[in-house]
């Protein structure tokens, strides 16, 4: 018994070849003892490429062959029937238009959706009306979607907070990887992957924990990778440095100060000067210096994200000579 004239070639696997060795082989001599058994070819298929349930070990003496959805042979889970005493093929109730078998037994799929993926049975009839049956299995798999990343916390603040990024959708029969800044996760403490390893897990969030953060989704027959999400990690400010060092000046002179923080969001500065409040700037200013302007002069940082004040003082002394620089002394 031959394959059809027609090659259904679908899916880039050379149909015609292979049911024509497994027509002359597998049909006409199985081993005396040896089991009926299915392979997929291939086992993880593409969604809208083709798969074929390659029968093996056919008896001799079959007669007739029908396949099944599902694990059961029941009447109305029947795909398709093929006599070898008629050399025709009968449709059943679950048959979908898609399947085509050959007088070798063996069962094409085209076109395949999400829904063919399951186990498929398949039952051999004898000339004496002795049954065997076998059954394999599909896995249809989907070309990924675009991964994307969400967190559950916009705005973590460092040292508080714990951040659990998630990686979707969820998809079944494929694997997630995580990368940040470009390589993979590094072992830690801090870092925590759930069994699945779609959520990663950042314990006590650090403001070097900002990222980019990339998770790419895997299965048999595709991969894809989320664009890179960076985080916005609140924290500081630190203990302002007011600029410049020096702390001595002459009256006449200028007084101009500059308070710098490290904070995210940037902080909110201002200033005081004996507990009096002064300019809500970065910068402080005092035109031709008179010895009242001795002191000391305070930068209060404030975010207004973590609610935290940091401060630092800074005394200034005004001396000497009306005019004279900063810092310059004259000899006598």
């Amino acid at each position: 018994m031959q394959p059809p004239s027609a090659c259904p070639c679908r899916g880039g696997i050379p149909w015609q070849g292979v049911l024509l060795a497994v027509s002359l082989l597998t049909f006409w001599s199985p081993h005396p003892t040896a089991q009926l058994t299915i392979e997929p070819v291939p086992f993880d298929a593409a969604e809208g490429r083709d798969v074929l349930l390659l029968v093996h070990n056919v008896s001799r003496n079959t007669v007739g062959v029908s396949w099944y959805r599902g694990q059961i042979t029941d009447r109305s889970r029947l795909i398709v029937s093929y006599s070898n005493i008629t050399h025709s093929a009968t449709q059943g109730p679950a048959f979908s238009g898609r399947e085509i078998v050959y007088p070798n037994g063996s069962l094409l799929f085209v076109n395949l959706t999400k829904e063919d993926t399951g186990f498929y049975t398949l039952q051999t009839t004898a000339d004496n009306f002795d049954t065997e049956a076998a059954t394999g299995e599909i896995r249809v798999h989907e070309k990924l979607p675009k991964p994307n990343i969400t967190i559950n916390n916009s705005q973590p603040m460092e040292g508080e907070d714990s951040l659990a990024l998630t990686c979707e959708p969820e998809i079944s029969y494929a694997t997630y990887l995580w990368k940040i800044n470009s390589q993979r996760i590094p072992d830690g403490d801090r870092l925590k992957l759930s069994n699945n390893n779609r959520t990663l897990t950042l314990f006590s969030v650090t403001r070097n924990d900002t990222g980019p953060y990339e998770c790419e989704t895997q299965n048999p027959v595709s991969a894809s990778r989320s664009d890179p999400l960076t985080l916005n990690i609140s924290y500081g400010p630190d203990a302002p440095i007011i600029n410049p060092p020096d702390s001595h000046f002459h009256p006449g002179t200028n007084l101009n100060l500059s308070c710098h923080a490290d904070s995210n969001p940037p902080v909110q500065f201002s200033w005081s000067f004996h507990g009096r409040p002064l300019e809500s700037t970065q910068e402080l200013s005092i035109p031709n210096l008179s010895t009242n302007n001795s002191g000391s002069y305070v930068c209060v940082a404030h975010n207004s994200v973590t609610n935290l004040n940091r401060t630092t003082t800074k005394n200034i002394t005004i001396s000497g000579k009306t005019g004279d620089p900063p810092g310059l002394t004259f000899g006598i």
